[in-house]
């Protein structure tokens, strides 16, 4: 086996898996962030403690580590761009620290993009705060968000990589499924 294979799968896998909302608001808050809210670790929740710094702070982070794996993986791994891309997302949504469960992985995602391309990020902003402006579901402008971001590269082409793109949405569509039940049923928490 190829032994590049394994160092990005394992870096992108650990990285990915560092869950920053459960961590901080256990060290700061001393309470564990699963029982709070819908029970997810990432910024959105930690917002519903009330502490905005740190889920500002759980935002960064989450969109760094997404951000940071790219980044080095660009810089000496690059033919494995996309798998390490994908492992990271699935380290955040499958840590292995919280028994394979985490978050959302849309900070992480986000950031993944950004480290790709600059228009997936910008879209993908745009497409989000736009869907919020309206319908003020935080799940629904990500769920919408990382579809925009699919469309536009099918009909562009930017990169060539509408495989990734079409499986971190059916990965992040998987990972908002109790959001979407709640959207279909009327009970999804607004964000404002």
């Amino acid at each position: 086996m190829d032994i590049n294979l394994i160092i990005v799968t394992l870096y992108s896998y650990f990285l990915g898996s560092i869950p920053f909302g459960f961590i901080l608001t256990k060290i700061f808050l001393k309470q564990d962030i699963r029982e709070t809210g819908s029970g997810n670790i990432g910024a959105t929740n930690v917002l519903r403690t009330g502490n905005k710094f740190l889920a500002i702070l759980t935002l960064v982070l989450d969109f760094l580590k997404g951000y940071m794996t790219i980044i080095v993986t660009l810089k000496y791994f690059n033919d494995l761009i996309l798998l390490s891309a994908l492992i990271c997302l699935l380290g955040h949504i499958f840590s292995i620290w919280l028994k394979f469960k985490g978050g959302k992985g849309v900070a992480t995602y986000l950031g993944i993009l950004l480290a790709l391309s600059v228009n997936y990020f910008l879209i993908f902003i745009i497409v989000w705060v736009s869907i919020l402006l309206i319908f003020r579901y935080s799940s629904l402008s990500s769920i919408l968000a990382t579809l925009g971001i699919f469309i536009y590269e099918y009909f562009f082409l930017e990169n060539n990589i509408l495989s990734f793109l079409f499986i971190s949405f059916i990965i992040i569509l998987y990972a908002h499924r109790s959001n979407i039940l709640k959207l279909i049923n009327k009970n999804e928490t607004k964000v404002f």
